[in-house]
């Protein structure tokens, strides 16, 4: 009888082994993990803490450090999935709603735009028109005030 070996078909999920048949963040978990814990215990120790309440403080301290080395989901590492779980509860706003530029309501801005723009320079030109008529004692200089029903209309 033949034993076979599977051989998986994408090699991007395959990792590499450093260690013990670990990989080399699996490796930096575990060793932060154990570097955090261990103290943990001693000091619970030191300061008469029976035994299995100081292991169950040195657990607690050091699940989070396993939880980092050992979690995938989707190919992500777990302070991904955190990063996006915080992003999409706290940071971006909870409705979002769905705007299009449409190229119809641009071309109507833009025509309102261009009709004040023409408002304006037309308004300068009846300025400049009331200027250069003869100059009255009353308003000094050739400059008259324009009449309010005036302003904004073509002459």
């Amino acid at each position: 009888m033949a034993n076979y070996i599977a051989i998986p078909r994408d090699l991007s999920k395959v990792k590499t082994k450093v260690l013990f048949n670990l990989t080399k963040r699996q490796l930096i978990c575990f060793g932060s993990g154990a570097a955090v814990g261990l103290p943990v215990f001693f000091i619970s120790r030191y300061f008469k803490a029976d035994i299995s309440s100081a292991v169950m403080y040195m657990m607690v301290v050091m699940i989070p450090f396993f939880l980092f080395a050992m979690f995938e989901k989707n190919g992500q590492p777990l302070e991904k999935l955190l990063r996006q779980i915080i992003q999409c509860k706290f940071k971006r706003p909870k409705i979002r709603p769905y705007k299009t530029n449409n190229y119809y309501t641009c071309l109507l801005r833009q025509a309102a735009l261009r009709k004040e723009a023409e408002r304006i320079v037309s308004k300068g030109s009846v300025q400049k028109q009331n200027t250069t008529k003869g100059g009255c004692s009353k308003h000094g200089a050739g400059i008259h005030p324009v009449p309010a029903d005036v302003q904004g209309r073509h002459l």
